[in-house]
């Protein structure tokens, strides 16, 4: 039967304040199982190499630590259990079976479950980039049980969770921070626009970048100049204009544009006798 101490005594006072940290240390451990185990290998390169300087010196820390990711799981859900298994021990001389029950359960779902995981999940980086040496002596300590286990882990499940994005994943992140572009995103939508047509270069052939010849502007070699066709050319906006003998389909080169800026409308010059370069074939 567990000795009981009364309120005031040394002893007491010994047992509330090893209780008390017991709750704190449980906390911790499960704050770090779920603030550090959803910290992904890619996302924390990511922060290393590309985040704000207090976010890369953090992650910096952190992998370290988080590289061995089932060893790592192990420890804290060790030193987890043990905290919450010692902890009754403890209450049972201070208060009765049920009171020691009743309160451990209270406090361990509060301040060792609750409370913990909502803070480390929310600053999960900053929290365990100031634990990382405590966190990195308590997986030297459980390594003679914490390393079978994890290698065990590791031959069921695999070694590595740093599966890389997708292109279809990418696109869909670059999307999403197009349709925050509007509002106050770090991305414009024409810089996600253009990451966006890259990342679906690859799936394109010619025929999706080509256009039919139905709808293309081009001029007939045997027209002129005149205010109208100039006119044209200059709504359609293009920098070379094709030019065809007799039939759309006989294209037999193109203009530039920018040669036509000397040219005055009211002179009519007729087209085949501007500079018509060649197209390569």
């Amino acid at each position: 039967m567990a000795m009981e101490y009364q309120c005031c005594e040394t002893g007491f006072v010994i047992g509330i304040i090893i209780v008390a940290s017991l709750v704190l240390f449980a906390g911790l451990m499960s704050g770090l199982t779920m603030g550090l185990m959803s910290l992904s290998l890619v996302d924390l390169e990511v922060l290393a190499k590309s985040g704000t300087p207090s976010d890369s010196k953090h992650a910096t820390k952190i992998l370290s630590v988080v590289r061995r990711q089932h060893l790592l799981l192990c420890t804290l859900l060790i030193c987890n259990a043990a905290a919450m298994e010692a902890l009754p021990i403890f209450l049972d001389s201070l208060v009765s079976a049920w009171g020691a029950i009743l309160i451990s359960v209270t406090l361990i779902l509060m301040f060792g479950e609750i409370i913990p995981q909502a803070v480390c999940t929310r600053y999960g980086l900053a929290i365990g980039a100031k634990v990382a040496p405590f966190v990195q002596i308590l997986v030297w300590i459980c390594f003679p049980v914490a390393y079978p286990i994890s290698k065990l882990l590791d031959l069921l499940l695999g070694e590595g969770h740093e599966a890389l994005f997708r292109r279809a994943e990418l696109k869909t992140l670059v999307d999403l921070h197009g349709n925050e572009a509007g509002k106050g995103g770090e991305l414009t939508r024409d810089e996600t626009t253009i990451i966006a047509g890259a990342l679906e270069l690859s799936e394109k052939t010619a025929m999706d970048a080509m256009t039919p010849i139905s709808e293309t502007f081009a001029v007939n070699i045997n027209a002129k100049l005149d205010r109208d066709v100039m006119k044209l050319i200059m709504e359609k906006g293009h920098g070379r204009v094709p030019v065809y003998h007799e039939r759309l389909e006989n294209i037999i080169g193109l203009i530039l544009v920018k040669n036509l800026l000397t040219i005055h409308p009211a002179d009519e010059v007729p087209v085949k006798n501007i500079t018509i370069r060649r197209i390569p074939r």
